[in-house]
């Protein structure tokens, strides 16, 4: 029978507690959001929201086309100047989404012949780079600028280190000026997706590269994805002007792919013009992450202490970090729940968002549901 096979991966996901669910939201909900990647929480702010709907009336529902033939408009390109500038680098080039980024910025800069080094603790999207890519990948361990020098003295060549700045599953920051410092030793470059740094770390949330003084170094391309800090949607990479032209030229997800819709483009603009003029979400949303870790240890959990806006506490097993969940859900509320394979260690856990508009008796909320439904 075609596709047969499905039926035993099926039963073997729920016997192993793995099974993932659809839950479309209504546009209203009575739950405290701890789940989204809302950090600064300028999803429904009204000048994002505004910008998602002048530029659909603009400019259409739709880009109508890849970005080479039709969908590059001039709201793309303001987009892409302004974001290169606030963050520091020569230039940007928007896509479709964060993972359409990171698949371009890895296989286009990591031809026949190079070498990959790729942290342990990559996203999804970076480690799906690594396999798509023509060139070689060592995988090391995590948050290790040592592994990755010792890695780079077996190869002659190109070469390419891949890293997250701020890792999803335990919101740990990867040493960059380390990292850095291993690539220069080598002539590598380095390549580093920054979706849960931009609009959290470095001055008025400009990313974690700008924060470690990386940014607009001519070894160091960045990518970032929309969908986060600035509540919208799409991702760009950052980098020099002839690393941009490149990917322009030889990037599979951006010739092929259609253009970020305009609406998502308006929106991740106005959301940038918010952040620029208050900066000081970009704290808060730190002091927020801080705050729950230290409330959440106080009550006796197991939390990763973050480096940024991620807050991970883990659970007993996939089973009971879904029962917890789901427990929280019915008190109200919504947290994340990574089990494997999205996790790379193997332990399960709730992933909390430390958004910036979040209140000192949100927070107290939040922590109490968590202990009094605590498996």
């Amino acid at each position: 029978m075609a596709f047969g096979w499905i039926d035993e991966q099926a039963l073997l996901r729920r016997r192993a507690g793995l099974v993932r669910t659809l839950r479309p939201r209504p546009a209203h909900s009575p739950l405290l959001d701890l789940a989204s990647n809302d950090y600064l929480g300028l999803a429904r702010h009204p000048e994002v929201t505004e910008g998602a709907a002048r530029a659909a009336r603009t400019w259409g529902g739709g880009s109508t086309g890849s970005r080479l033939v039709t969908g590059t408009t001039e709201l793309h390109s303001q987009l892409e100047l302004e974001l290169a500038e606030y963050c520091g680098f020569e230039a940007a080039l928007v896509f479709s989404s964060g993972y359409a980024a990171n698949l371009a910025a890895v296989t286009a800069l990591a031809p026949h012949g190079s070498l990959i080094v790729s942290d342990a603790g990559n996203h999804a999207s970076l480690i799906d780079g690594c396999r798509l890519a023509r060139g070689t990948t060592q995988v090391v361990g995590h948050a290790d600028p040592e592994a990755v020098r010792k890695a780079l003295q077996t190869h002659e060549g190109p070469a390419v280190v891949v890293s997250d700045t701020v890792f999803s599953v335990d919101g740990d920051a990867a040493p960059l000026a380390g990292l850095a410092e291993a690539c220069r030793e080598h002539g590598a470059g380095l390549l580093v997706d920054d979706a849960h740094g931009l609009g959290v770390l470095g001055d008025g949330g400009r990313g974690a590269p700008h924060a470690a003084g990386l940014a607009g170094a001519d070894d160091v391309v960045v990518t970032v994805t929309l969908s986060k800090s600035l509540g919208s949607q799409g991702g760009a990479v950052l980098g020099p002007t002839r690393v941009i032209e490149h990917l322009v030229n030889a990037a599979r997800t951006f010739i092929f792919d259609t253009g970020l819709a305009p609406a998502a483009a308006g929106a991740a603009l106005a959301a940038l013009h918010v952040l620029r003029r208050e900066p000081a979400r970009a704290a808060r949303a730190r002091e927020v992450a801080a705050e729950l870790h230290a409330r959440l240890t106080a009550a006796g959990h197991e939390a990763v202490r973050p480096d940024a806006a991620v807050v991970s506490v883990r659970a007993p097993s996939p089973e009971k970090a879904v029962r917890w969940a789901a427990d929280c859900r019915t008190a109200g509320l919504a947290v994340g729940c990574f089990r494997p394979p999205s996790v790379p260690d193997g332990i399960s856990r709730l992933r909390l968002t430390a958004r910036a508009d979040l209140s000192e008796a949100q927070i107290e909320r939040a922590v109490r549901v968590i202990g009094e439904t605590r498996p």
